[in-house]
């Protein structure tokens, strides 16, 4: 089993476990495993075979590692099976459905006897769900909503379309409202989340119900889930559901930060405030022995109220965050400030879109110390990829553009197929002439997880490849990644001193976080690069820098924050260490 299904089973057996009445500290104590087995950039199945203590993983105790094991023995676990008969057929996948908690699906199965999705859905339409104590027509139309999003596409979506509908909807927001003062969005969008599944925004402003009807009648909106005067929902045209809540000045603080989340994170908060006699919600702190509340402005004050620092975003994963802030280990992490240059950049040469001119013109601009242009390799035909004599005639053209913008290094380079065997495409006469050769694969997704790890780390022993460009080539939303042995190859780019790539592509953000997350403790080099095609896709570093940040990486574990002189020596080391 993978470490997706385990999760899923211990997610369940939290579940399952509520509806039962046990304690809020084993409901919890399953929730946690299944978040850090989720999050896991390591396989469990691997760490087992290596002879690593599960119980050195956050969050896994005897008693689960236990069941871990029989899961990966078997493919089964006998406690979860017996928990499961416990209860009528059909309710866990009614329990999938958003919306629907653990006793309302209960409720739905015992009262209405549904057992399938279908059953429900005809249950709703004839009215008797909205029949149901505590429940009604609001409740039953959400519910009818989200069953029939499920069956249309994926819950979630890709962080680049939810990016884009955000930016949209507060920058017309902020045209339609001059009254507002702040307006931020939360939830996993502000986490950045690789998938988003609704937004959420949190707004101040002087005239709440003016934002909130702004809201419903924007242009886009498909329809008005919510319209009351400090609360809006909406669904757009895309079917994206937008979320809306007007606080006051002094409550924005606290709201932003239980909205922004993540569930786990704010489970771990709300434990230790306990500890400390205080809880914790969307209004503020609250001591429990007076029931008096305080409000915050902003989330500093919030957490320095519990002794705490201020939580990135990012790192708000329901990990190992509030230990390390104890310890006084929370990382520094790294900022699109840091970020001194960009490795790979397509321009018309290839198939982008602008001169080397315009790139590098874009790149000045930013501020870049050094830059380097790499375009495709000749393998990529459909890329108008460069044979090896235009190459070498690009390579001359970078070297007279050298300095002539604001005294940026431009570096001679190539993204270069990875071929079947594990070859790259250009021959050494041409590979020695490139200060910089991102390697990538772009054909031949198909081979087994075996050979196409082979291949990877062929490519990687190779002296002249400074780093290996989006790892599993997935395109979210649009194509799953390869098949392949994250561990094995994060492991030979240590030895070799092979960079790893996190591409800021919002369609690629590759290397993932958990991956990121690994190669940093390894101590693999890491390169943040756009992969940019047009001028405008050079902004795109943010994105990689958010990834960076969620893997917990500061600037040393990042080789393009480095200065020129230093990223100079680590290109170089390389191919000093191991040409032939």
């Amino acid at each position: 089993m993978n470490n997706a299904q385990i999760a899923e089973v211990f997610d369940k057996i939290s579940s399952l476990s509520q509806l039962k009445g046990e304690s809020v500290f084993v409901i919890r104590a399953y929730q946690r495993a299944a978040h850090t087995i989720e999050r896991s950039p390591v396989e469990l199945e691997q760490y087992v075979g290596e002879g690593k203590d599960l119980k050195e993983l956050d969050g896994i105790g005897d008693a689960i590692a236990k069941k871990i094991r029989e899961l990966l023995d078997t493919g089964h676990l006998e406690f979860y099976e017996t928990l499961k008969a416990e209860f009528p057929p059909g309710l866990l996948e009614i329990m999938d459905i958003p919306g629907v908690g653990p006793k309302t699906a209960l409720r739905l199965v015992d009262e209405l006897g549904v057992t399938t999705v279908d059953d429900l859905e005809q249950a709703i339409e004839d009215g008797k769900v909205e029949k149901m104590p505590r429940l009604g027509k609001k409740a039953a139309d959400n519910i009818l909503r989200h069953l029939r999003t499920l069956r249309t596409k994926d819950r979630r979506m890709p962080i680049g379309q939810a990016s884009y509908t955000a930016r949209s909807i507060m920058d017309d927001l902020r045209r339609r409202c001059p009254t507002i003062q702040k307006l931020e969005y939360a939830g996993s969008l502000r986490r950045f989340e690789e998938t988003i599944g609704d937004i959420d925004l949190v707004c101040t402003a002087a005239d709440p119900q003016s934002v909130i009807d702004a809201l419903a009648s924007l242009p886009d909106v498909a329809e008005v889930l919510g319209h009351g005067s400090t609360k809006g929902s909406i669904v757009t045209r895309d079917g994206v559901q937008v979320d809306l809540r007007v606080v006051e000045e002094e409550s924005f603080g606290a709201l932003l930060q239980y909205l922004t989340g993540s569930k786990q994170h704010n489970i771990l908060l709300r434990d230790y405030a306990n500890r400390m006699g205080l809880s914790v919600n969307e209004y503020g702190i609250t001591t429990i022995a007076t029931g008096d509340t305080e409000t915050f402005a902003d989330e500093g004050s919030f957490y320095a109220r519990l002794g705490l620092p201020h939580f990135p975003p990012e790192l708000r994963q329901g990990t190992s965050e509030l230990d390390a802030a104890r310890r006084k280990a929370l990382p520094s992490l790294v900022t699109l400030e840091d970020v001194k240059g960009d490795l790979h950049v397509h321009t018309d040469w290839s198939d982008g879109t602008a001169p080397v001119e315009a790139m590098l013109a874009a790149a000045a601009e930013r501020g870049y110390e050094y830059i380097a242009i790499t375009d495709h390799s000749s393998g990529r035909g459909i890329a108008n990829g460069l044979s090896d004599e235009r190459m070498l005639r690009q390579v001359q053209l970078l070297r007279t553009l050298d300095g002539q913008f604001n005294g940026m290094k431009v570096l001679t380079g190539s993204e270069v197929d990875i071929r079947a065997d594990g070859s790259i495409d250009y021959p050494e006469e041409v590979l020695k002439e490139l200060d910089v050769v991102v390697a990538s694969i772009h054909s031949g997704m198909g081979q087994d997880r075996d050979k196409m790890t082979e291949r990877i780390i062929k490519a990687i022993h190779n002296p002249y490849v400074t780093a290996i460009g989006h790892l599993t080539t997935r395109l979210l939303g649009q194509r799953p990644p390869i098949e392949v042995d994250v561990e094995a190859i994060l492991q030979a780019a240590k030895e070799t001193g092979t960079a790893m790539e996190i591409n800021s592509s919002l369609e690629r953000l590759d290397l993932k976080d958990t991956h990121v997350f690994r190669a940093r403790e390894l101590g693999v080099p890491l390169v943040i690069n756009t992969d940019a095609h047009a001028v405008e896709s050079l902004e795109n570093t943010r994105y990689g820098v958010a990834v960076a940040r969620r893997g917990w990486c500061e600037p040393q574990h990042i080789v393009n924050t480095r200065p020129l002189k230093e990223f100079l020596e680590f290109i170089r080391k390389k191919r000093l260490a191991h040409a032939p």
